[in-house]
């Protein structure tokens, strides 16, 4: 598989990732909704002059969604993020703790340290939330889980092994609380059908309600959540 790279011109330029593979039997564009990444993948001979016609064809189209995508929001003083779905602008905070206020979060401390003091205040929220969802909805099933931990994972939002470990990514406490608890009904409905069968779909409306919404949230908005960079 070779890789390289191309421009797209335009205001703005788009830069593309073009992927040459052997096993590819037409063009394929793909956008990635965690970090904007464009990767053209095409069948291994075709010339590079093809491949720039095609993006030429979908070039409305890539426009558009990275417009509805929005660019990544670097944390810093003054950047937006949003805690548990309500938007909120970051200041300088006073004393030792973070602080929620009305439409802000205040995060006390050096400017350059307050992307990582701001991530690791949101990691512990994450794990107080997830743990309180996924204690009432283990004891709802009357399955223990073994472990909880916690990730940045980019292609999933949680995961359950077949000994009982819960993983979830943190950034599911940006989202709306119905989210985080609906993530959290999917995995531990995972103890009792490690499968995604309509038996597994039952046990979730059990503990959850009807996830469908929360479902779409994810796959629609879900992306936007890793927009948000830590100095990472």
């Amino acid at each position: 598989m070779d890789m390289s790279d191309i421009t797209l011109p335009g205001n703005p330029p788009i830069a593309v990732k073009l992927r040459r593979s052997a096993q590819a039997r037409r063009l394929s564009l793909r956008l990635s909704q965690i970090d904007g990444r464009v990767t053209l993948t095409v069948p291994r001979r075709l010339p590079e002059r093809e491949a720039i016609g095609f993006l030429r064809d979908k070039e409305a189209w890539l426009r558009g969604h990275l417009e509805a995508r929005g660019d990544d929001e670097h944390i810093a003083i003054g950047a937006t993020l949003p805690v548990e779905g309500i938007l909120r602008q970051v200041v300088p905070g006073q004393g030792r703790a973070v602080t929620l206020g009305n439409g802000t979060i205040a995060v006390p401390g050096p400017e350059d340290r307050i992307a990582a003091r701001l991530q690791g205040w949101l990691r512990t929220l994450a794990r107080d939330r997830l743990a309180e969802a996924s204690d009432r909805h283990s004891a709802a099933l009357g399955l223990p889980y073994t472990r909880l931990t916690l990730r940045d994972a980019r292609s999933r939002w949680g995961s359950c092994t077949a000994d009982g470990a819960l993983m979830y990514s943190w950034r599911l406490v940006l989202a709306p609380p119905q989210i985080l608890d609906y993530v959290a009904a999917h995995e531990v409905a995972h103890l009792a059908e490690m499968n995604h069968s309509s038996a597994f779909w039952a046990v979730v409306e059990r503990l959850y309600g009807d996830w469908r919404p929360a479902r779409a949230w994810l796959r629609d908005e879900g992306g936007s959540l890793h927009r948000y960079r830590f100095g990472d």
